[in-house]
Order: C-alpha cells, then structure tokens, then sequence
C-alpha cells in the first residue's frame, strides 16, 4: 500500500473512530414500556445510577406503557439507532410476535440485543377456599368444573398468559383467563376472591402465602424456590421437563452502530455484578441471569421460535 492508499484509508476510518471514542455523546434514555413500580421499571432505575458513572453521561428512565407493551417498544423502534436509547424488555418483547398480526414494528429486525438482566420462576397458588392443596387436585377440580375457574395473570400476551395456556394444554382443563394490568393486582384480586387461581412471579405470591391469604402450589422453575420452601416444580407434580420463567433484557434500534452496543453491554454486565445492584435484584424476587450481547441475541431468536410454536399449539391470538 502506498502512501496516498494509506493516507485514503486513515481518512475513512477516522469518522468512525471519532464515533466509536466520542459514544456516548449525550444523555441516555431507557424507556420502560411498563408502569412505574414494575419489574422492568425497577431494574431501569437501579441500572441508572452505575451507568450514568461508567458512561459519563445522564440516564432518563422514561415509562410508556399500555398495548402490552407495544407502546413503549414502538417508541424505542422508531428512535434514533444512535445507541443513546435503551429499552427494557421481558417476554411480551417475544411473545407479541407470535400472538399479534399486526405490530407497529419488526421484532426482529428493528432490534439488536444488547444484554440479559434477571429472571424469575412463577408460581401457581389458588385462593384458601379453593379445595385443592396439589396441582394434581387442581387439574382434577378443573376437570370436574370446566370452564366454570377463571385464573388470573399479570396480562394478555404476557409470559404469564402463556405459561398458563401451556399448562392448560397439557393438562386438558378449561379455566378462564382474567388478565390484569400487572402481577400485583392479578395477586390482590385472587386474594379478594375475584378469581380463583393466579399464575405470576414468586414475589407476588410469597408474603401473601406467608400470611396465608394465597395456597401456592407449585413453581414453574425445575428446581423449588427458597422463598417458597416445600412448594414442589410443577415437573414435579407429573409434567417432567417443565421450565419456564420470566426474563428481563435490554435492546436497542436495530441499526445502532457495534460499537455502541458493545459498550452498552459490557457496561450493563458491569453493572450487574455491583452490590447495590445484586441486592435490589435479590429483593425483587430475581435471579441473576447475564448474558453479553451475541448471547442475548441469540437468545431472543430462541424464546420468539419457541414462543411461535407455543402460541399454534394453543391456538393464541390477541388482536
């Protein structure tokens, strides 16, 4: 390569160096598309204060939600892909494609995964007077009653909701779906006696079964959970191989340049392994749960696959 050759290439390759050297440039927004208090809601405002040390720059946790959270994400598709806006997500991020035909954005391709945050195992429970203690003795009520149990979750379209049109499938029962605008409502309402039996996240369900205002039955993680000690998986109540849980990640618009993710990612992960950051995570219920950017990626790939082949065996649409 001659001179002038390498005095050509120094000058292409400059633009993009400032940029990779000069991110981020402004104030970072992090868009919630769940109301305030909400898990993703939380794990945005702990996220903000490390970042907005590593990055050098402010963080604006900003909540849109509504439309299953199809308000917030469009909000974040149609963004700059500048890397200087996050949204946070969860499994509705995954499930919506499957379950919506008409989405004002392409999951797949007007995103690029940026980082896992946390999970969290569900748990089913029923109200006290409910007569069954088991899931097995919940199947058999389910059967001898069909159609006559309604079942609560955090949403529709929600991993919630799936999880439990999963397990209705499996175990050919009926029960009416009731979903409400997040995992404590669903919890409060089957407490109230509203509804008769809740599928959400273990937190939920774990002070109100302590108090004994709800029975849980079993957990859908494959391992028991510690805050609900002696509640059996229900792998353990007769679906072996049972596993589902709730996630929550970060993306960014499709186009953002690498080098912003990366940052964002490493920076994220950072920030996960932080004290402050692990305890608001462990009293929230969440289970650490990171994974770098290619990872997530791949991932998300998996759980919209996986998600598909769910929603058509259980016949799910919400439109």
């Amino acid at each position: 390569m001659n001179r002038l050759q390498v005095c050509v290439a120094l000058l292409i390759a400059a633009p993009w160096a400032v940029h990779a050297q000069s991110f981020p440039s402004k104030s970072v927004r992090i868009i919630a598309p769940f109301p305030p208090g909400a898990g993703t809601d939380t794990l945005a405002r702990t996220l903000a204060g490390p970042l907005t040390k590593s990055l050098g720059q402010s963080i604006v946790v900003e909540n849109r939600p509504g439309g299953g959270t199809v308000v917030g994400t469009e909000v974040a598709a149609r963004a700059p892909a500048d890397g200087h806006t996050l949204l946070i997500i969860a499994n509705s991020f995954t499930i919506n494609p499957a379950v919506r035909s008409k989405l004002p954005y392409d999951a797949r391709k007007d995103f690029s995964g940026v980082a896992r945050l946390a999970s969290t195992p569900m748990v089913f429970a029923v109200h006290p007077s409910v007569p069954a203690k088991t899931l097995k003795e919940l199947i058999a009520l389910a059967r001898a009653r069909p159609g006559e149990l309604t079942w609560a979750s955090s949403g529709a379209g929600t991993g919630h909701h799936l999880a439990g049109e999963l397990f209705k499938s499996l175990a050919k029962i009926d029960m009416i779906h009731v979903p409400y605008q997040g995992g404590a409502p669903a919890a409060l309402a089957v407490v109230g006696g509203h509804t008769s039996v809740l599928l959400v996240n273990v937190l939920s369900v774990a002070p109100q079964a302590a108090a004994g205002r709800l029975r849980p039955l079993a957990v859908t993680s494959l391992e028991r959970v510690d805050v609900l000690k002696g509640v059996p998986t229900v792998a353990e109540s007769g679906f072996p191989g049972f596993d589902t849980s709730i996630w929550f990640g970060s993306v960014v618009p499709g186009a953002t340049p690498k080098e912003a993710v990366n940052r964002l990612s490493a920076e994220i992960l950072r920030a996960l392994q932080l004290p402050e950051v692990k305890d608001v995570i462990a009293k929230g219920g969440l289970n650490p749960a990171p994974l770098g950017a290619a990872e997530f990626e791949a991932f998300l790939r998996a759980e919209m696959r996986r998600n598909e082949k769910i929603a058509r065996s259980v016949n799910l649409r919400i439109d």
